[in-house]
């Protein structure tokens, strides 16, 4: 209508076509053609006044439609709206005029039949303001494959990324899986980073946070939640299902940091490439003026809500994950290819394992069983011997060096046999000297004595015949009790002399003489 009232007031004028074709960039027969109708409707009088907009649109008159062919579905009208009315989707119309009234149409044709009938309301959209310090949101975002040296090879990463609600103002980190440990420790930065807690974090419904997705009540992590009321803040998943719901502060992070950081860059490797991603988020990203505040996300962070934050806790959260391991019939749970001992009887039972960065606890219900260094690397076994049952945990504490201990405070003849056994092949003999000490009556069910014992040693060594079946008979037939032959050391040494020369054996035949 301005543009129509615009070329009125210059052909009122007097201007010519050709002048008013030429600024308003139509056709002298367009032109033409508005002249004679104002001049038809009395509005180039010199003293008509300009017409408003509702004037123009009576004398226009209707727009011409274009021609309209009628919908395939207009002969089943009745039947969709009986449809509509019964609250049918429109999925079930179609299969139903398709099947039970031949309709020929396409999917199309009834879904644009069914939004003419029932136009769909327009959806309001509600922009939640939070206060500084309220909210931060958390999610992952793919960024292509990094170089990972740890390995030597490329492997799929993605980016960690949480905003701030109130400044914009992020934390963002590299990582290579969104496994819980790396989950909590991303957290950890995070807040060592702003140096302060905010009191909600909105994180999507990935595992490392959420174990079931529902809408009032989401069944948390374990080590998620245990870490939440460490620090204080309140857990608030976003609804499922629900994309208009989802946490979009954070998602236009994560686009914005694989748009302008991500976008042509050529990294060496993962490490380098978090040195410069924490240089951008401080220089570039916490530096621009944002869209929707219209300030700099890091001027806001510090003036504002950094003050807002809760404090950090005097310690660290320390628990990483929480999984359950199955005891095996060696006494052992296995975790992340280390090897942990439990107590014998909970062989066959599923524990609770609290996986720390230096500690290892395993939980029976509420119960702990057992405590744990943590391995730093694979392979590594962790033993207890009072996890084992009797028999076995003293088969395993005598080994060779502690057969010697055992024997030495036992007596002489004991170590002196002891160590004659594992002085030579001391794993091949390992068994026998077991064997041996298992003969001292460290149990009362034994009836033999040390001193027989004792004996029983110092008469085998006597005999050269230190093993373990030779003491075994010594006992079995009392011998321990007699004294040693003492001949060979009381009675002075003798002579002893051929009775026949040895010339005897040695005389020639005569015929070997001659």
């Amino acid at each position: 209508m301005n543009y129509l009232r615009d070329l009125i007031h210059r052909l009122r004028s007097g201007e010519s076509d050709r002048r008013i074709a030429k600024d308003l960039a139509i056709s002298r027969v367009t032109v033409r053609r508005y002249r004679e109708w104002a001049q038809g409707h009395g509005y180039l009088q010199p003293d008509a006044r300009t017409p408003d907009d509702a004037t123009l649109t009576v004398a226009l008159g209707a727009a011409p439609q274009p021609p309209r062919v009628p919908s395939s579905v207009e002969p089943y009208r009745e039947t969709v709206e009986h449809l509509l009315d019964q609250r049918v989707e429109m999925t079930a119309i179609f299969e139903r005029l398709r099947d039970d009234y031949g309709y020929t149409g396409s999917y199309s044709s009834v879904r644009r039949y069914v939004h003419r009938l029932c136009p769909p309301e327009p959806q309001a959209v509600v922009r939640v303001h939070t206060t500084p310090g309220e909210e931060a949101q958390v999610d992952f975002g793919p960024v292509g494959r990094l170089y990972d040296p740890a390995t030597g090879r490329l492997r799929p990463a993605c980016a960690f990324v949480a905003t701030l609600c109130y400044s914009r103002h992020q934390y963002a980190e590299l990582v290579f899986d969104q496994k819980t440990p790396t989950w909590i420790a991303l957290h950890r930065h995070a807040f060592e980073s702003w140096g302060g807690v905010p009191r909600r974090i909105v994180p999507d419904n990935l595992k490392a946070a959420v174990l079931r997705v529902l809408v009032h009540d989401p069944v948390l992590g374990e080590a998620y939640r245990r870490m939440a009321q460490h620090y204080g803040f309140v857990i608030s998943p976003t609804r499922p299902h629900t994309p208009r719901a989802r946490a979009g502060k954070v998602e236009n992070g994560i686009h914005y940091l694989q748009r302008n950081f991500m976008a042509g860059q050529e990294l060496a490797d993962i490490h380098v490439a978090n040195q410069r991603l924490a240089i951008w988020v401080c220089q570039r990203a916490g530096a621009r003026e944002h869209g929707t505040t219209h300030q700099a996300p890091l001027r806001l962070f510090t003036e504002h809500e950094q003050a807002a934050l809760l404090p950090l806790p005097s310690e660290p959260f320390a628990l990483c994950e929480i999984r359950p391991v199955k005891v095996h019939p060696d006494c052992h749970v296995v975790i992340a290819s280390s090897f942990y001992s439990v107590p014998y009887t909970y062989i066959g039972q599923t524990l609770d394992a609290y996986i720390g960065e230096r500690v290892v606890q395993l939980f029976h219900g509420q119960v702990l069983v057992a405590t744990h260094e943590r391995s730093q690397e694979p392979g590594k076994w962790h033993t207890r011997l009072e996890h084992y049952p009797a028999d076995k945990a003293a088969y395993l504490e005598r080994t060779p060096e502690r057969c010697r201990q055992i024997a030495a405070r036992l007596g002489t003849a004991t170590s002196r046999v002891v160590e004659t056994l594992l002085a030579e092949r001391p794993l091949d003999r390992l068994r026998s000297a077991q064997a041996i000490l298992r003969l001292v009556p460290e149990r009362s069910s034994e009836t033999v004595g040390a001193q027989r014992l004792e004996a029983a040693y110092a008469r085998a060594l006597y005999f050269g015949d230190a093993h373990y079946r030779g003491i075994k008979a010594i006992l079995n037939a009392a011998l321990d009790r007699e004294p040693l032959p003492e001949m060979a050391s009381a009675l002075p040494p003798r002579e002893f002399a051929f009775a026949r020369s040895g010339a005897e054996f040695f005389a020639l035949s005569p015929e070997v003489e001659s």
